[in-house]
């Protein structure tokens, strides 16, 4: 599915499913993705009887880090519902969240993160500042189990 090109995407045309299927209207519409990030530990190993003085480096665990969404307040409760299924103990609460970057002229899928077993970890509202001209935002932090890129 990636479309590769000599010159780089945009930032600024993605799509966020949160596991609904839904990436349109405003329940959908997130300001900034941050943190798609995925890495291997590698474990350095040697034996005593080595020839050599160096260590070997052996694959490890893989870990994805956690992705931080920001949308403006927008006074849907569906982000709250998921937290309060999971805070819940709910099985099915976990979801595989998609990300999308399209092409310039939105016809176009050129890359998707998959992230898979989601649960929300943290979600924080604010902050509210009565001087201020900014839009009140609400910040949602996922934490899954494995990222993969298509």
């Amino acid at each position: 599915m990636a479309s590769l090109r000599d010159r780089p995407y945009h930032q600024f045309n993605f799509l966020v499913d949160l596991g609904d299927g839904v990436t349109e209207g405003a329940q959908a519409g997130f300001q900034e993705v941050s943190g798609l990030s995925t890495e291997v530990a590698v474990t350095e190993y040697r034996n005593g009887n080595s020839k050599e003085n160096s260590s070997i480096k052996i694959t490890g665990l893989h870990k994805a880090s956690d992705v931080t969404l920001k949308r403006g307040v927008i006074g849907s409760m569906n982000l709250y519902a998921w937290l309060d299924q999971i805070r819940n103990g709910d099985q099915q609460a976990l979801r595989t969240v998609t990300i999308q970057l399209q092409s310039e002229d939105h016809t176009n899928i050129v890359l998707t993160w998959k992230l898979q077993r989601t649960r929300i970890i943290k979600h924080t509202s604010g902050p509210f500042n009565a001087r201020g001209t900014d839009v009140a935002m609400e910040e949602l932090v996922l934490a899954c189990e494995r990222l993969d890129m298509e």
